[in-house]
């Protein structure tokens, strides 16, 4: 083993040399450039960086496997560093509790980098290279609204954010040693939880460790990460929760949370599934809140609950998070204006002389955002639906292909019935892997963001 473990340390300095060379000549060439990116560079940019680092980011999982003997795909590795940079958490490897700790912690470093978005941390030092990093910014922040600021310098909005997500993550990580966790396993879940991913160091995921104080602390630190981090950083700037109480989105997330993990502890119950009340709330919570946050844990193979259950959790987590989290899908944000733009149509059916703005937080909501949202929408169903129809082309079963183009779309992880909590995806093929693949990047890029780039007036001067 020391000596597998000195040949990975050797491959990964000549990674480390490989990849400083390859950026040499790249700042070599552009170092007089001074230009501001404009909207359009933000947006090849952002789309350009997740789809080549994790080409980089899969090459120690390459490296170890071969030395080790055991060779990987490039299409399974590069699958397994999209997952874990995008915080989508599926995986298609087995026998996770008997790899090195370095090989587990890189994977789950993966997502907590990806978390906050790795265009963020870039805009922070962007201006160390001379390139201003606004439209950046503006191409990785996730949700219809991208332009409000929180502090005058785009740079400081982005290390406030790391900031704050940073402490929560300590606070996470203490929570667990507190809670009987090793360090390890505490450093690797907490950059799970805070990411919202929900790659783990065991193959039994969360449920390896039967702790139900364990269990608790994880839904408190994945509700946390699934709210607004800007709203984290308002409130301690000002030193008030009123942000945070006033927030409409705020308030949504939570209610959707606890409502739907409520509904499916009465429907275990109700139905026999367990016995025990309090066992049908503490296994609801958890699981219903990990799946709709897009985290991806499991205490327990949900898979074998009467199939409302799953099936609720699987829609829950396209919509559960908000906006300015490390979550995906929908948001919250989106689906909130939704809901307030059908009341208003309805009404105005009734009274056509009305006039009724469709409010946020007390502001009006512009028309160009709601008609951003409404083509987003357009874009998120046919995704589902195209992506959904070539898996089941490609031979796999109906509900397998729904529920895995959903868990990815929305950067969940695990779906339902072959990649179920108790499966992964390593039992698909070369073809369906990079389909899957495909809908972790369109889901982590908020879909428009790729899509734009196939648009013919995007290459035009």
């Amino acid at each position: 083993m020391r000596s597998l473990l000195a040949v990975v340390r050797i491959l990964g300095a000549i990674l480390m040399t490989f990849s400083v060379a390859m950026q040499l000549p790249l700042w070599f060439v552009t170092r007089r450039a001074g230009t501001e990116i404009m909207p359009r560079d933000g947006m090849l940019l952002v789309s350009l960086a997740w789809t080549v680092l994790p080409a980089f980011a899969c090459l120690p999982l390459i490296l170890y496997f071969e030395a080790a003997g055991r060779p990987i795909s490039i299409t399974r590795a590069y699958f397994e560093a999209v997952s874990g940079l995008t915080t989508t958490g599926a995986t298609v490897r087995t026998g996770l509790d008997a790899l090195p700790l370095s090989i587990n912690l890189w994977r789950c470093f993966l997502q907590w980098l990806g978390g906050m978005g790795i265009l963020v941390l870039t805009v922070a030092i962007l201006p160390l290279l001379g390139v201003g990093g606004s439209q950046l910014f503006k191409a990785e922040a996730a949700g219809p609204m991208k332009d409000a600021k929180l502090t005058p310098r785009i740079a400081a909005t982005a290390k406030g954010l790391w900031a704050v997500y940073f402490a929560i993550s300590l606070a996470c990580f203490l929570s667990f040693l507190a809670g009987g966790m090793g360090w390890a396993d505490a450093l690797m879940h907490t950059f799970a939880t805070m990411s919202l991913s929900g790659f783990s160091s065991h193959d039994a995921s969360f449920g390896y460790f039967k702790s139900p104080l364990l269990e608790w602390i994880c839904v408190v630190f994945m509700l946390i990460a699934s709210c607004n981090f800007a709203l984290y950083f308002v409130s301690l700037r000002s030193r008030s929760l009123l942000h945070l109480v006033r927030d409409t989105e705020f308030r949504a997330t939570l209610a959707v949370m606890a409502a739907g993990s409520l509904l499916v502890a009465l429907f275990l119950y109700h139905r026999g599934t367990y016995t025990v009340a309090a066992e049908a709330l503490r296994l609801s919570f958890f699981n219903v809140v990990s799946i709709a946050s897009t985290t991806g844990f499991a205490s327990t193979d949900y898979n074998t609950w009467p199939a409302f259950a799953p099936l609720l959790m699987l829609l829950m987590c396209g919509v559960a998070t908000s906006a300015g989290s490390t979550g995906a899908g929908i948001k919250m944000v989106r689906a909130v204006i939704l809901v307030k733009q059908v009341r208003a149509e309805l009404l105005r059916i009734v009274h056509p002389r009305v006039v009724n703005l469709v409010l946020l937080n007390g502001r009006k909501v512009p028309a160009g955002i709601i008609h951003a949202i409404l083509a987003f929408m357009l874009l998120y169903g046919m995704t589902v639906m195209c992506l959904t129809m070539l898996l089941v082309w490609t031979g796999l079963e109906a509900v397998t292909a729904f529920s895995a183009v959903m868990a990815c779309v929305n950067n969940t992880g695990p779906g339902l019935n072959e990649v179920g909590p108790a499966g992964n995806f390593g039992t698909l093929s070369a073809e369906q892997t990079w389909i899957c693949t495909m809908a972790m990047l369109l889901g982590r890029l908020d879909i428009v963001s790729l899509f734009v780039l196939f648009t013919p007036s995007f290459w035009r001067r």
